[in-house]
């Protein structure tokens, strides 16, 4: 006689959940199915034989993460054990793979409410600042080491400045330069999209020379992004660097024409 058992006892028994408190987490969540088809009741009674599945969960808690991982590797930037500030937290995609690299704290600063990741907000190395502008922010509880930026509808110009007063000496930026925020309106097409090469070039350039003087950045690497932008647009991965050292500076036209090459 095939016996049937309850479905979050046959996940946890066939090690496709560590416990069965987390087997009824992802039934619930609808991340698994049965012979299939997706079942969200724990207390299901399914047959020994049935083929159970569980759903890919995504590396990070939002697409973000992807992106900033991608710079992380290709600018070789540690994060283990590093006090970090995340601009433009939203759900928590910089965050969430802040802490997978080894943070032992990151500022997740938004201007929004309640956006970031419940799991995130209840992590005790996540000092979750909701409803705040980082433009405004003087100063944080103490000097940050690298410092991570996502936002919109907002210039870098604006941010970069602000963000490089809570910087430790020797420490790291990377952020995210999205053209369609930084282009002028006329330079915007249909649906928000910049499609012109020359305007993503012009933007990285005033970026990148901007982030050198006034503000007094050296620019370390530059890469596209992984992953478009939600819309479509192309977006970029920009490495700066809080030093004095000239002799780490590059030729930005170089970085530049690489990053919209590749």
């Amino acid at each position: 006689m095939n016996e049937k058992l309850r479905l979050d006892i046959a996940l946890h028994q066939q090690g496709l959940a560590p416990s069965r408190e987390k087997a009824r987490a992802m039934i619930m969540a609808g991340e698994v199915s049965v012979d299939g088809r997706m079942m969200d009741k724990p207390g299901v009674k399914v047959a020994e034989a049935a083929l159970l599945t569980v759903r890919a969960r995504p590396r990070f808690v939002s697409r973000g993460g992807d992106k900033l991982a991608a710079a992380l590797d290709a600018f070789a930037i540690p994060v283990t054990d590093r006090t970090c500030v995340d601009v433009g937290a939203s759900t928590g995609g910089f965050t969430d793979c802040l802490l997978q690299a080894g943070a032992a704290k990151v500022y997740a600063i938004d201007v929004g409410y309640g956006q970031l990741d419940y799991g995130l907000q209840q992590d005790a190395r996540v000092v979750v600042m909701d409803r705040t502008n980082a433009r405004f922010v003087t100063a944080l509880a103490e000097p940050v080491s690298l410092g991570v930026i996502d936002a919109s509808f907002i210039s870098l110009k604006l941010l970069l400045p602000v963000c490089k007063s809570w910087l430790t000496p020797q420490a790291d930026i990377i952020t995210l330069i999205k053209p369609q925020f930084e282009a002028g309106r006329q330079d915007v097409g249909k649906g928000g999209v910049v499609r012109d090469a020359a305007i993503h070039a012009r933007v990285l350039h005033e970026i990148l020379s901007f982030a050198q003087a006034p503000t007094g950045l050296q620019v370390g690497g530059l890469i596209p992004s992984p992953l478009l932008g939600p819309a479509g647009n192309r977006e970029f991965l920009a490495w700066f660097r809080h030093t004095s050292d000239v002799s780490a500076a590059v030729d930005i036209e170089g970085l530049i024409q690489d990053a919209l090459n590749a």
